[in-house]
């Protein structure tokens, strides 16, 4: 996508995410690769790294380890453009009005502080932890933050995960939560839908400020082949033409003409030659193949190899049968 690392300067990262499972990971995936810089913390307790096989996760027909997984999953944030920092997050501090980030605008942006090393200032924050939101006390009055339930212990507070609304946002102004402490469930393939919807809102009202309206404020991260483009929308002026036809009558003609041209660039990054198509895939594969034992990928790739070879005999002495009925 187009490069928007200066979203804002006064901020160290566009985007904080507390939280490097299927949730943390897949929302800063789709920050990151949206051209904003997004820094993952990862270092809480995690059920997925308890779990002895992962075997309901689409695309993995066998199941996989959840420590293989994990490591997939951080390894495509980082490839996205995400930096991991395994550190973990004491507390989320807001920096609305009180002047300690010289150039942030009144009433934006967080401060982190990781217990060990250096704080982070942060213009948006996707909390994306699964049992702990405690490092979110006072970002908003607490007693919306936070429920207590009676356990064998007595009262245990928990962050309440009614607190954002289905897409992730709440009343705190650049705050998202995103999978199992918004109440999107444990499972991790809903727990990774949850993060790229959430992370898709925070897109939604990025472009929002930006001057985008109804489906254009919507982003897709997507790509088609350039061959099965319409040719009526490839060209730039024909976007202008539908911006001028759907903008809010508050719209200037050269805002509304920026803004159209810009969409315009955007969907033509969105499409792909075929060779540029095949080399992407074939370097998804490789890096598939990186993740798996050396020992296991060669006796997959001695089995497969028997298999071909069993059916083109079994091809040829069909053909030869075939023959000898016809003669």
């Amino acid at each position: 996508m187009a490069d928007r690392a200066d979203t804002d300067a006064g901020f160290d990262v566009d985007v904080a995410v507390v939280g490097g499972g299927p949730a943390g990971c897949s929302a800063g995936v789709f920050t990151a690769r949206y051209g904003l810089e997004t820094v993952v913390f990862d270092r809480g307790s995690s059920s997925l790294r308890r779990c002895a096989c992962l075997e309901n996760y689409l695309g993995f027909p066998c199941g996989i380890d959840a420590k293989r997984f994990l490591k997939l999953a951080q390894t495509h944030a980082r490839e996205a453009g995400c930096r991991i920092r395994e550190e973990l997050v004491d507390s989320v501090v807001a920096l609305a009005g009180n002047g300690e980030t010289e150039g942030t605008a009144d009433g934006e942006g967080f401060r982190l502080e990781p217990q060990g090393g250096d704080p982070v200032t942060a213009r948006f924050v996707i909390a994306a932890t699964k049992y702990d939101g405690s490092y979110l006390h006072g970002l908003d009055d607490d007693e919306a933050l936070f429920v207590t339930e009676e356990g064998a212990d007595g009262g245990v507070e928990r962050f309440d995960r009614a607190y954002p609304d289905d897409d992730g946002r709440t009343p705190v102004a650049g705050l998202y939560v995103a999978g199992p402490l918004a109440g999107s469930g444990d499972q991790a393939i809903i727990a990774a839908g949850h993060g790229a919807t959430v992370a898709r809102t925070l897109l939604r009202d990025l472009r929002r400020e930006e001057g985008y309206w109804d489906r254009f404020a919507r982003q897709y991260d997507w790509r088609r082949y350039t061959k099965n483009r319409d040719e009526e929308w490839a060209d730039p002026e024909r976007w202008v033409e539908l911006f001028d036809e759907t903008a809010p009558e508050d719209r200037d003609a050269e805002n509304v003409r920026r803004l159209a041209e810009s969409y315009a660039a955007e969907r033509d990054e969105s499409y792909l030659e075929a060779e540029t198509a095949a080399r992407r895939t074939e370097r998804g594969q490789r890096r598939l193949a990186e993740a798996l034992d050396d020992e296991v990928l060669l006796e997959a790739v001695d089995d497969e190899a028997i298999r071909e070879r069993a059916a083109e005999l079994e091809g040829g002495n069909a053909q030869s049968d075939a023959d000898l009925i016809d003669d």
